[in-house]
């Protein structure tokens, strides 16, 4: 792989399919295929790819591909699907690709698009479709325009993809080794339209954060599956490993994904008030209200794995306890402090969620939750500042304090009963998910005893490490 120094080449932004095609059928750019990604009911970017003389004949007609390797997709006797790529979603991946042969060189264009069925229907075991859906419900009912979200991405870096060993002792925004990787991950997603914020050392030894910008919820899903993508890569190409499992090391934090998030309409950050409470309007307070009060219930989204509950125990920073607070970050939910003349940075952050889940889910279920809330009128508890941490029971007890499930296997009950995870998911994606999370849950108990209910299992690091 040779990165490109031309940066007049036009890399991202286009606006319809006569647009792109201009782009493609441009000899000098040498874009030979289109690589194609979609994510299956867990959330892995799958990916097929076509030589690009076939793109026109895509847009018209899809391209077809089998469904029935992909997890939760469809049966054998049922598997032809077509997807038809987004126009407003081609990227040119910001470097050149080089065969054995000196003469041999080429690039890749990537897309996302709607999976359809023969019938050409919205295919239901789509999970992007099912944000599509969502973000659809709240326009339609509430006028919302756009969920904005900011996800920040938590992931560590090791020698490969058998060992949990970190390669530094650094810890928050100090010392550390790979901040190198960090920027080159930014710089080549910057040239590919996706903005970042921050990057850090995290807390735990070997563990990178990387913020993306504010953008709205298809796009920054979108975005979510190329950084993931990113960062792999990259680390690959420095021959190391980059793994987004939530608890790969014990007694060491976990690696989070806490997502920043507020509703608009007509350009108006629909979560500030200036005289609401914390500066947050009663919109707000009842989408936070929404999220607390089926918190429990939608967690097996957000947190989707057995090594996921590994993370969420006390004494790693990790929220265990169902509140929230401004300052307080042993919290479900934090309100950032509002500051004058930043409006339109009025936002909350969800912190339960972990990178490997699948994003698109994550996103639908957290606004549907958080809509319920606000169509219901839901009453907001109190805010609670403490150290949850350091509480007392009875304390805990006075403010109504819960907690989220203590494993997969509770959080998967919870989630089978639960409206709002099959409303959101449908009935496709809902019942391939539990009977998934059930066979993970199953394999897990015949290999490995109750010591390691807080502990992370060599069996976790063997059947999560590699792919996650």
């Amino acid at each position: 792989m040779a990165s490109t120094n031309n940066d007049s080449k036009k890399n991202f932004g286009f606006s319809d399919e006569e647009d792109v095609l201009r782009t493609v059928l441009d000899p000098s750019l040498k874009i030979e295929f289109i690589r194609i990604i979609f994510p299956d009911i867990l959330g892995r970017p799958m990916d097929f790819s076509f030589p690009s003389s076939e793109l026109e004949g895509a847009f018209h007609d899809g391209k077809g591909f089998d469904g029935s390797s992909v997890e939760g997709f469809v049966r054998i006797e049922e598997s032809d699907l077509n997807l038809k790529p987004d126009p407003t979603t081609f990227r040119i991946l910001p470097w050149d690709y080089k065969g054995f042969a000196e003469d041999t060189t080429w690039r890749e264009a990537i897309m996302f698009g709607d999976i359809l069925t023969p019938e050409k229907a919205h295919y239901e075991g789509d999970s992007r479709y099912r944000l599509k859906q969502a973000l659809g419900r709240a326009k339609d009912e509430f006028g919302v325009d756009d969920f904005m979200v900011g996800p920040e991405l938590e992931f560590f870096i090791f020698p490969t993809n058998r060992e949990a060993v970190p390669l530094d002792e650094g810890g928050y925004f100090f010392a550390g080794r790979h901040g190198e990787i960090r920027k080159e991950i930014q710089l080549l997603l910057k040239k590919m339209g996706i903005p970042s914020e921050y990057d850090h050392h995290e807390v735990a030894h070997g563990q990178h954060e990387i913020d993306l910008q504010y953008t709205n919820a298809l796009d920054m899903a979108d975005a979510g599956m190329l950084f993931r993508y990113m960062v792999k890569r990259v680390a690959r190409m420095h021959n190391l490993y980059a793994t987004f499992m939530p608890k790969p090391i014990n007694g060491q934090n976990g690696s989070g994904m806490h997502v920043h998030q507020s509703l608009w309409a007509h350009g108006k950050n629909l979560f500030f008030d200036t005289n609401g409470s914390t500066h947050l309007s009663a919109m707000a307070r009842s989408y936070i209200a929404g999220l607390i009060m089926h918190a429990r219930e939608i967690s097996a989204v957000f947190s989707q794995w057995i090594n996921s509950y590994k993370r969420l125990i006390e004494g790693y920073e990790a929220p265990v306890y169902i509140a929230w607070g401004q300052r307080n970050r042993s919290a479900y939910i934090r309100v950032p402090r509002y500051q004058p003349g930043k409006e339109n940075a009025t936002r909350i952050e969800l912190r339960s969620p972990d990178p490997s889940c699948n994003i698109y889910l994550a996103f639908a279920v957290m606004l549907t939750a958080g809509l319920r809330g606000i169509r219901e009128n839901y009453p907001l508890p109190p805010a609670v500042e403490e150290n949850i941490y350091e509480m007392s029971n009875h304390r805990q007890k006075k403010f109504k304090i819960h907690t989220l499930p203590r494993n997969l296997e509770e959080a998967v009950k919870l989630a089978e009963k639960s409206d709002i995870v099959r409303e959101t998911l449908g009935l496709h994606i809902f019942s391939k998910f539990i009977a998934n999370k059930q066979a993970e849950i199953a394999e897990y108990a015949k290999n490995v005893g109750s010591e390691f209910d807080k502990q992370v299992s060599d069996f976790e690091i063997r059947r999560y490490l590699p792919f996650l």
